[in-house]
């Protein structure tokens, strides 16, 4: 079996760091390496980090202050690219900071490389409902957002979607590809999969979703939503799904005007827009007993003026929006 790196990129992370490092040091399947690229933190983040190291052997915590805003294009991807330049193995796995993970994850994501079957694994990203322990305790806005941003409830659901949360691959083939771009502030991640889909197939094992802790207000998940709608507009990418919110909003309006003739054409809009709030999971969300249903028929509605609206604007300005931890 190839020995395994675990990289992350981190800035301003304090209040997630110690329960990242902590999981990752509770895999199954050990690390030879968890490298963890700190970009300049201010928050005591990196202090932290310089703590878990003196007691973790296989911790390795670079602190590169270009990993940020103010020095890169794409910090993120920068970041990431540095952790994984200083892998000693032949398989790498990311990570993020606001995440856990399950002491099977490592093992479960990397099985396809390390069988020969994939050069690539993909394994997505859930919210958990079990646990009421912090950080693990989901909000309710977590639950409404969390399709929108391919986000499950269920750490069994099937996904094909990619994040860097929980992906691993072979160096080699980050190097084929170029590693993350650093020209992109978000999407690196999706501009990554984007170049290595074109090289080879991705495995999707079963049971390595990252656990995803945003702890979302209705406002932090509603600027995530704008950040990455206006991403898409920099990125030039998921123009389907631009045209189909448009579509949305459009037949949303039309049913609105056309109540001065008939009710029927508004009830058949709602009828579509709640099939769109909860067609991805509905399932899950009854094991939840329906929590955040309203905020999730809610959230879903402003969705489609959101993407409409700020990835055209990402199109135009071909500017990116910093996050909380760069402003």
């Amino acid at each position: 079996m190839p020995s395994v790196s675990v990289t992350s990129t981190v800035l301003n992370e304090r209040h997630d760091i110690d329960s990242l490092v902590d999981s990752l040091m509770r895999q199954t399947l050990a690390p030879a390496q968890v490298i963890i690229v700190d970009g300049g933190s201010t928050d005591g983040t990196w202090e932290r980090l310089e703590a878990a190291q003196s007691k973790h052997s296989t911790l390795v915590a670079i602190r590169d202050e270009s990993c940020s805003l103010q020095h890169s294009l794409g910090p993120i991807a920068r970041g990431r690219n540095i952790g994984i330049a200083a892998a000693t193995s032949d398989v790498i796995a990311c990570t993020d900071a606001g995440c856990t993970y399950h002491p099977d994850w490592l093992a479960n994501l990397t099985a396809p490389i390390s069988k020969g079957v994939a050069e690539y694994a993909v394994g997505g990203s859930y919210i958990d409902l079990d646990s009421t322990n912090e950080p693990a305790n989901a909000t309710l806005w977590d639950i409404a957002s969390a399709p929108f941003f391919g986000v499950k409830l269920n750490p069994g659901a099937p996904t094909k979607s990619c994040t860097a949360r929980s992906m691993a691959f072979r160096k080699e083939l980050w190097q084929r590809v170029g590693g993350f771009p650093e020209t992109v502030f978000l999407g690196e991640d999706t501009a990554f999969d984007s170049r290595v889909r074109k090289l080879v197939t991705p495995a999707f094992p079963e049971r390595a979703k990252a656990a995803y802790h945003p702890r979302h207000s209705f406002r932090s998940a509603l600027r995530q939503l704008v950040s990455y709608s206006v991403t898409d507009g920099v990125l030039g990418g998921r123009s389907a799904r631009l045209w189909r919110n448009i579509a949305r909003c459009l037949a949303e309006i039309a049913a609105v005007l056309a109540l001065v003739r008939s009710p029927i054409p508004l009830l058949c809009v709602l009828a579509l827009e709640i099939y769109f709030a909860f067609r991805l999971d509905w399932t899950d969300l009854r094991r939840a007993r329906w929590r955040g249903f309203g905020a999730r028929l809610l959230f879903s509605l402003i969705v489609p003026w959101v993407v409409a609206w700020y990835q055209t604007v990402g199109s135009i300005t071909r500017k990116n929006r910093p996050n909380r931890q760069n402003f």
